[in-house]
């Protein structure tokens, strides 16, 4: 049975370098008022959900290793008599891996009936990511580059449609984005159960890399997402850490891209903290 060695934390901001739409829902509905709203804390102060940045990464690393999982995922199908409408043996290749015990699978998780034993746990949880302090009060005072914010946290854009054969324009509509500049407080928390897991933490870190080419929220192939990890810092905390003074020991700090450079050395370190060497 697997036994939980230590949780590594990786912490840092994420800034926004284009406006960023994450949806959210409205509670009523004016004319002339925003048609697309990003998501908010019940303080009405917008945040990224967990939920979005974990299945963003996640998305993109199924994507770097496409081919594998649509072999897996037939090779699945086989192995449980899938049929499809001429009753042949198949398997419907979403993209998404659902094998349960890939590296993608055992970092970001499965439903349970298709989670493998020998897997474990899931390694990583993201949580919510909510404005740092520093912004909210520039954006709050409407100081340096939110002086011409329209709204308290956020800024709105205007689209629309344009028929190519006449030129006109048809759907005009406002959508609500997190301004250029603003920063996000973000936390990862990886569990570490085996030596194997040192390769998907690194993977991760990877798909943390992909994320910062592509875009987060909605809208990325219009200019909207790009984001930025910065002061990155990463730590440990083993078993013997929480029943002693339960302390964070940082194991890297600084640029994210930097960080993959010095991996044989974090390894080794990481290592020698869990007495895993």
């Amino acid at each position: 049975m697997m036994r939980l060695m230590g949780k590594l934390f990786i912490n840092g901001r994420i800034k926004v370098l284009t406006g960023l739409c994450i949806g959210g829902s409205k509670s009523d509905v004016a004319i002339g008022d925003i048609d697309n709203c990003v998501v908010k804390t019940s303080e009405g102060v917008p945040y990224i959900p967990g939920s979005s940045l974990k299945g963003k990464i996640r998305s993109l690393l199924e994507k770097s290793d496409l081919e594998n999982i649509i072999k897996r995922n037939t090779k699945l199908g086989t192995e449980k008599g899938a049929k499809d409408a001429e009753g042949k043996t198949t398997k419907i290749n979403t993209g998404l891996c659902d094998c349960g015990d890939c590296k993608i699978c055992v970092i970001f998780g499965n439903a349970g009936d298709k989670r493998s034993s020998e897997a474990g746990p899931t390694r990583l949880v993201v949580r919510d990511c909510h404005l740092t302090p520093e912004t909210r009060k520039q954006m709050e005072a409407k100081e340096g580059e939110f002086r011409e914010l329209e709204l308290i946290y956020t800024e709105s854009k205007w689209e629309n449609v344009i028929n190519r054969l006449n030129s006109r324009a048809e759907h005009p509509r406002q959508t609500e984005r997190v301004p250029r500049g603003a920063e996000f407080d973000f936390e990862m928390v990886f569990d570490f159960f085996e030596k194997e897991d040192m390769g998907r933490f690194f993977y991760l870190i990877s798909g943390l890399n992909l994320l910062e080419d592509d875009y987060l929220g909605g809208n990325g192939s219009r200019g909207y997402g790009r984001i930025e990890f910065k002061d990155v810092e990463i730590s440990l905390k083993t078993i013997g850490d929480y029943e002693g003074d339960n302390q964070r020991q940082v194991l890297y700090s600084g640029m994210l891209k930097d960080f993959l450079k010095q991996k044989n050395e974090f390894g080794s370190k990481l290592l020698t903290k869990l007495g895993a060497e």
